[in-house]
């Protein structure tokens, strides 16, 4: 590594650029390939180009790409509206019950989102749970571009309240308290010095949240094909899943995603680089928060409200249907019981066994996102590295792909003929799924808390004599680790439950949660299936957050 102004790579860079080669860049070639050369598969370089010209004049194309944008801008806007003010407040203020709201505002991020929205579909749907309960349902509402949003919104606005409050609070309320000095009032101070310096962080939130909208699959398969609203990742499904397979129109529209991603990661960093966000100095901060006063009913209620939405209405639905025995008689009491958790932990059809590949699994993504992660974001943000901006494209490109594509760019390269090793069909191809996948996450995060680093803390360390390593170490690393912290415990949980991805490079005769609970869908045990989602949620929260307390009560991670 190097300090900003010296321009000398080093070893760790190096390494950070051969991981992302191999899985970001290996993946990504093979499906451009593929676009480029339809025949690729057939081992032949016939007819370049042929299928980007088929694919481009498909009628349908302008219209799955204005859905894709649509609803990604609906679902950023959404969740910024949600998430920003809740954020600000628990970064501010002094919240009653704070551990306790973000617990259940950090749930719904743990739920798979192709099962937030079955149970959203079960509350909602005719005869669902709704109606049974209250006499009426919302079906019209659920299916529909308004359905979509919210749905997922509520499965990730989180990312946006998460990265405001961590960003907001480490910028503190001194610099406002400064401008209230030079006769701002609250709110201009907030909104002109506050909420600026903020930037990175939210800027990289919703990056992040549109990222996830316009690659997610299950809720616009579920909600949106009902109501006529197909977009890009619907498209490759279908030209991968129906016969015959159209492998090269699918490679085709999935660089159009990443022609999408791109733009929108260079309107965050045109914005980004206009100035300035360095708040953290090495001077100590007073992080004292302000009380509430009479603000503070509305305040609660405004995290009730949500929290329920959020999280009490999947999760009631997931519950209701786990402990139904069957799904027709609906919500009667001698309907209910715990037959379906109690073969869950009898490893009823490789239950526990799925659960355990999952979590090592998503320990081994977490550690190996994180060390890619934070070297790749030192590398851009802290050097001067030639590259550098490549790498950070690398880091940012995996948000448009689909687990899908992901999935059969690996297999592209890792199923070629003469290869002395590799990891096709064993759980690597897995793990270097899941890495791709979930990579931005540690990357852009740690990018944040870069940005916001001043150089004189490494100028001052360099003057006393500390090497590039041991300013990294000693200083630049225990500044950015609660951001750091935070996006591996995310990446811990996302990659527990990863599906698609999954269903298609899971080697024969190992399972995971996600492939689990799919196949017992798949098989009409929706029962079993939502016991399983209840239980690895409850899992996937309860550990992110104990290691989260351990790592406070260390002192590695500040409170």
């Amino acid at each position: 590594m190097s300090a900003k102004g010296t321009g000398a790579p080093v070893p760790a860079a190096w390494l950070a650029a051969l991981g992302l080669i191999i899985i970001v860049a290996f993946p990504f070639v093979a499906v451009v390939l593929q676009a480029v050369f339809p025949s690729l598969g057939q081992g032949s370089f016939a007819a370049p180009f042929s299928a980007i010209g088929k694919t481009l004049a498909d009628e349908a194309l302008l219209g799955m790409t204005a859905n894709t944008i649509l609803l990604g801008c609906a679902v950023v806007l959404a969740s910024a509206l949600i998430a920003v003010p809740l954020g600000v407040l628990r970064a501010l203020y002094r919240i009653p019950f704070a551990p306790v709201w973000d617990v259940l505002l950090l749930t719904p991020f743990m739920i798979p989102p192709y099962i937030a929205t079955l149970g959203w579909i079960m509350t909602l749907q005719p005869r669902g749970y709704l109606q049974q309960i209250a006499g009426f349902n919302l079906a019209p509402t659920l299916f529909s571009l308004a359905g979509m949003t919210v749905v997922m919104t509520f499965n990730t606005f989180p990312v946006v309240y998460f990265a405001v409050s961590r960003t907001v609070e480490a910028v503190g309320a001194r610099y406002a308290d400064v401008g209230r000095v030079f006769g701002a009032s609250p709110a201009r101070a907030f909104w002109r010095i506050t909420l600026p310096l903020s930037a990175p962080g939210l800027a990289a939130s919703l990056l992040l949240v549109f990222a996830a909208a316009i690659e997610e699959y299950g809720t616009p398969a579920a909600l949106g094909r009902r109501a006529g609203f197909q977009v890009l990742v619907t498209g490759i499904d279908t030209r991968i899943g129906d016969w015959p397979i159209d492998l090269p129109g699918a490679a085709v529209l999935s660089l159009t995603l990443v022609i999408i991603s791109l733009v929108a990661f260079l309107i965050q960093r045109r914005i980004l680089s206009r100035r300035s966000y360095q708040t953290v100095s090495g001077k100590p901060q007073n992080k004292d928060k302000r009380p509430l006063g009479a603000m503070t009913a509305p305040v609660l209620l405004a995290f009730g409200v949500v929290s329920f939405l959020a999280t009490g209405v999947p999760m009631l639905s997931i519950l209701a249907t786990a402990l139904s025995k069957t799904i027709s008689r609906g919500l009667v009491i001698d309907n209910l019981g715990f037959d379906n958790f109690a073969s869950v932990f009898g490893n009823s059809a490789g239950a526990l066994a799925a659960l355990g590949n999952s979590l090592a699994l998503g320990v081994g993504t977490a550690v190996i996102t994180g060390l890619i992660g934070v070297v790749a974001a030192y590398t851009v943000v802290k050097t001067k590295m030639r590259g550098r901006m490549l790498i950070d494209i690398m880091t940012v490109l995996p948000n448009a792909l689909p687990g899908i594509v992901v999935a059969v760019g690996l297999i592209l390269v890792w199923n070629m003929p003469g290869l002395p090793f590799t990891p096709y069909n064993t759980g690597i191809i897995l793990l270097l799924a899941y890495c791709c996948i979930l990579l931005p996450q540690t990357a852009r995060y740690s990018s944040a808390a870069f940005q916001q680093i001043g150089d004189n803390l490494e100028a001052a360390a360099r003057v006393s004599g500390a090497g590039t390593l041991t300013v990294f170490r000693r200083i630049l690393l225990p500044l950015v680790l609660p951001s750091l912290a935070s996006a591996m415990l995310l990446v811990f949980a996302l990659a527990s439950r990863e599906l698609v991805a999954s269903i298609v490079l899971a080697p024969v005769g190992m399972q995971t949660i996600a492939t689990f609970i799919w196949r017992q869908f798949e098989q009409g045990s929706i029962g079993l299936g939502m016991a399983m989602a209840f239980v690895t949620i409850i899992l996937t929260t309860l550990i992110p957050l104990l290691f989260l307390s351990l790592l406070r009560r260390s002192g590695l991670v500040a409170e």
